[in-house]
């Protein structure tokens, strides 16, 4: 039995995950009760406001941000500062940036009243918000992000003195404040709507199924589908984060949360250091693009674009398909290579077992991707999987406590029916079973201890949300400059010009503008400043909207696994113990599909499920889909032994190059280029088959 398997579903993770920028924990003394009780205050005003629509949007934006400037800067003070001046300096900044939003709230009539023309005080608290997210994203995500929106917003004063075509007009002090800091185009821009309305509630519907024993699920249902393949460990690794990706966005946060299980598991059954290391960052940052919660990017792509999020999902099936199945047939041929097994099933778990065992919790997960592929916005689906997730955790030991299994059966039938009722009902009555179950809990045996899960819970879940909501609202000023001085216009035009004569170079630019972007800022800010440009520039050029955004998308994840900045590589580091950047070159040979799948998609949109191409006059749509998926499989398999040098045995260096060759042949698109390409694969695997038939296999180890 794994030992994930023998922890209790209900029992919270003995080891805390630490927060990007953050040390774990809350803290010691009066501070951390302090910051343990704002945590819990932010996700109640986003859950009541996801529920009910009680607020306009724009105070909700307001006092999202405040919340998270207050929380922000409380856990800076608790578990960064040093000094008594340290502490009271960080909690004079957290009480200052809640002020703003509480002015928003308070002034939100009058402040519509004055736009355009803001009184002294507006200035004052326009000039508090935007100092006081500067800082809390300079402490809590790094300088690099910090100085690039510092830049931008600089540019807002003194374009004006700026050479040829990037001069601005100039504006006014009062008019740059009152489109930062009070505008929808700035801070509290969509972005931070995203990040209040969607992420929020996806991230505290992360933390509850986490508590609740989904990473045990998954590790086990992995452990018995592919423990026993050969390289079966890492094979784990790639699975067990697949499915994380189902529920938690955050791949640095994956990588430290299941890494700590998977790369020692990989170590012991005789993987090189930097290889599990690789593995598991490589998989762990595809969860940002594995259906059906995703990244989110994922949420922020569907506002910008205005379509369902279900397209977005759509487009992103076969890609993570292919991403993944990379990642698979790699360790496949490692393990081969090193002559590597996989595990022993006597001393795997069942993932039937798993399974019958822990069924409910999928139940949430089921109940969360029913709606969003129903039509449902996000914001319901994510608000009623979460709701459906804590009726589960409340049901689970006041069922215990009822002796009878038929008396049992019928508690869960009417908990289920009640649940369900919620489509006719609304959410006031799920809200009614909630209260009604915590007053249960509070009366049975183990339900005190479940209610303290579920504030544990939503405490975590806030502060998960920290880093994503600061990045959202410093990303703001990028978005405002762009859209006030209309710089965009200028560099969409570069692009366009560049890509009129050579659409490829267009896409190469564009993709080492992710990468260096990505060294120093999260996939959050990468992607809203890239796709801005980017986006609309290979609209114009026939690229389709959601597959240029998408294209975006990839490399913002691409830049994570990349030397020399891989933020995913270093996450991995301590647990791998060895550098960094010797995991971040075997994550870039790992992730090959996610380097070769956007250029394709751009060439042949069917990849993504968007527009025929030419093939579909004579194969029809799908017939192109499915030629176009085998295709890029193909080209996986060839990438996949030229990067590893082996397939059914070692491979030549020449025999590494011409599969190269014949894997780029095949995702070229070009006339002639799959002819070529299919007959030197045919002859490659022929070759070496015929070559290596009777060549002893290599000895197997464990």
């Amino acid at each position: 039995m794994s030992e994930s398997a023998m922890h209790h579903p209900m029992t919270p993770q003995s080891v805390e995950e630490p927060i990007e920028g953050l040390p774990a924990g809350w803290g010691e003394g009066l501070g951390a009760k302090i910051t343990f009780a704002i945590a819990l205050a932010f996700s109640a005003f986003q859950l009541i406001t996801a529920a009910y629509a009680i607020l306009p949007s724009q105070v909700i934006r307001a006092m999202h941000v405040a919340f998270l400037l207050l929380l922000g800067f409380g856990l800076l003070a608790q578990l960064r500062a040093k000094t008594t001046a340290g502490k009271s300096w960080f909690w004079f900044l957290g009480l200052l940036g809640f002020a703003t939003g509480l002015y928003n709230w308070v002034e939100y009539a009058p402040l519509l009243q004055r736009t355009g023309f803001l009184n002294t005080t507006d200035i004052v608290v326009g000039v508090v918000l935007i100092a006081v997210v500067f800082e809390g994203a300079r402490q809590l995500m790094g300088l690099p992000l910090t100085i690039m929106c510092g830049v931008f917003l600089a540019y807002c004063f003194f374009g004006q003195y700026a050479p040829g075509a990037l001069q601005t007009r100039g504006y006014f002090f009062d008019q740059i404040i009152d489109y930062f800091a009070y505008g929808t185009e700035g801070i509290y821009g969509t972005p931070v709507y995203v990040s209040a309305a969607y992420i929020f509630i996806f991230v505290v519907f992360a933390a509850f199924l986490e508590r609740a024993g989904m990473i045990a699920l998954f590790n086990d249902v992995a452990l018995g589908l592919v423990g026993s393949w050969r390289g079966g460990p890492a094979q784990v690794c790639v699975l067990s984060s697949a499915l994380m990706g189902t529920i938690s966005g955050s791949g640095v946060a994956n990588v430290v949360a299941s890494g700590q299980f998977t790369i020692p598991l990989m170590k012991r059954f005789g993987f090189k250091p930097a290889f599990a290391g690789g593995v598991e960052a490589t998989s762990s940052m595809g969860g940002q693009i594995m259906p059906p919660v995703m990244g989110a990017v994922a949420f922020i792509m569907a506002e910008t674009l205005n379509i369902p999020y279900a397209e977005v999902v759509k487009a992103a099936i076969i890609p993570a398909v292919l991403y993944f199945g990379a990642c698979f047939w790699q360790v496949h041929l490692e393990a081969g290579k090193a002559g590597l097994r996989g595990m022993s099933e006597s001393e795997l778990p069942s993932a039937w077992g798993a399974i019958k065992q822990h069924w409910p919790l999928v139940l949430p997960l089921a109940a969360l991707v029913y709606l969003l592929f129903a039509g449902y916005t996000p914001i319901f689906a994510g608000t009623m999987g979460l709701a459906l997730t804590i009726v589960l955790i409340l049901s689970t030991p006041i069922a215990a406590s009822i002796g009878p299994v038929a008396f049992r059966i019928v508690f869960w039938l009417a908990v289920g029916i009640a649940s369900a009722s919620f489509f006719e009902f609304g959410v006031t009555l799920l809200v009614g079973l909630l209260a009604m179950l915590i007053v249960a809990c509070l009366l049975f045996k183990g339900g005190r201890e479940t209610l303290m899960i579920c504030v544990d819970s939503l405490a975590e879940g806030a502060k998960n949300a920290l880093p994503v909501g600061i990045a959202c609202a410093i990303v703001g000023i990028v978005i405002g400059t762009l859209t006030l001085t209309g710089i965009a216009s200028t560099l969409i035009g570069t692009i366009i010009e560049i890509g009129r004569d050579n659409l490829f170079i267009s896409l190469v630019l564009t993709m080492i503008t992710c990468l260096i972007l990505g060294m120093g800022i999260p996939t959050i800010p990468n992607y809203i400043i890239t796709s801005s440009l980017a986006g609309p520039a290979l609209l114009e050029l026939g690229v389709p909207l959601i597959v240029s955004h998408m294209f975006v998308f990839y490399f913002g994840i691409m830049a994570d696994l990349t030397p020399p900045v891989a933020l995913a590589a270093f996450a991995a580091a301590p647990m791998a113990k060895v550098s960094g950047q010797k995991i971040g070159w075997e994550a870039t040979k790992l992730a090959i599909a996610g380097y070769v799948v956007p250029f394709m998609a751009v060439y042949t949109p069917a990849l993504m499920l968007q527009d025929p191409g030419p093939l579909s006059a004579y194969v029809g749509y799908w017939g192109e889909v499915v030629y176009v998926f085998f295709k890029a499989c193909a080209g996986i398999v060839l990438w996949g032994a030229a990067v590893v040098g082996f397939l059914f045995a070692r491979l030549a260096v020449w025999e590494r190059a011409l599969a190269f060759l014949a894997g780029v042949l095949l995702v070229m698109a070009l006339p002639w280029t799959d002819e070529i390409g299919w007959v030197i694969t045919a002859l490659w695997i022929g070759w070496h088959w015929w070559r290596n038939r009777n060549a002893p296999t290599a000895p197997a180890l464990t």
